[in-house]
């Protein structure tokens, strides 16, 4: 977004070092830049990060709402902390984060992008709690584009196998890695898992797209969802 012009605030729970280093490095795109600390399971949090945002770029024109937490869990041991830590950042955040911007977005006649799972448009026995918040976040995506029309369009992309440059450390896991990814290359119809830059174009594309479009979900899985 900021190779395009916009100038980008992001958010960062307790990792304020990367997130300012991070900050430094979108600037150099030749926009603002900032990182404003944010619990996203917190309304006061977020009241207060949403209106920083706003009042440095004296306004919002698109929300990414990226923030989630994923966690495997045998359907039979989840907790009822585990299911609502993961409800609370992956379906409630989202909500809240919106709710708190829509003046800002109203007024910009803006977008809402929502980051979704193909968790949650598939049945992942040992991510039950994960699955059933990203299908939550699906249809709130639906649910949202309906009641913010006309002013604001809100989309949700849905990520799949997506493979980043970031092995473990360890080299009995890097090859467990290496062996899990490989095998869901070959399931792919496409032959390939998805990168970073799948994801980038997915979300570029709504963030530019005729705000006719809204209510959407993208998956960008190369088709695994077929498979």
């Amino acid at each position: 977004m900021a190779r395009a012009g916009a100038d980008v605030a992001i958010t960062y729970f307790e990792s304020k070092k990367e997130a300012q280093q991070t900050a430094q490095r979108i600037g150099r795109a030749g926009v603002t830049a900032i990182a404003i600390p944010c619990d996203v399971t917190d309304e006061a949090s977020i009241r207060h990060a949403v209106a920083q945002a706003a009042e440095r770029f004296g306004g919002l024109d698109i929300l990414v709402n990226n923030a989630a937490n994923y966690e495997v869990a045998d359907f039979e041991s989840i907790t009822v902390a585990q299911w609502d830590h993961i409800f609370a950042t992956n379906t409630r955040a989202p909500y809240l984060v919106t709710r708190a911007a829509l003046p800002a977005l109203r007024r910009a006649r803006g977008r809402v992008i929502n980051m979704g799972s193909l968790g949650g448009e598939l049945a992942w026995v040992t991510n039950a709690h994960y699955c059933a918040s990203k299908a939550a976040l699906h249809h709130l995506g639906r649910v949202m584009a309906k009641a913010l029309a006309p002013d604001i369009a809100v989309n949700t992309v849905a990520p799949g196998m997506i493979q980043l440059d970031e092995p473990p450390k360890h080299t009995a896991r890097r090859g467990r890695a290496d062996t899990f990814f490989a095998r869901q290359a070959q399931r792919t119809p496409m032959q390939r898992n998805g990168a970073a830059a799948d994801v980038v174009a997915a979300v570029m594309f709504l963030a530019t797209a005729p705000h006719f479009i809204t209510g959407q979900l993208v998956i960008v899985d190369g088709g695994l969802k077929l498979a």
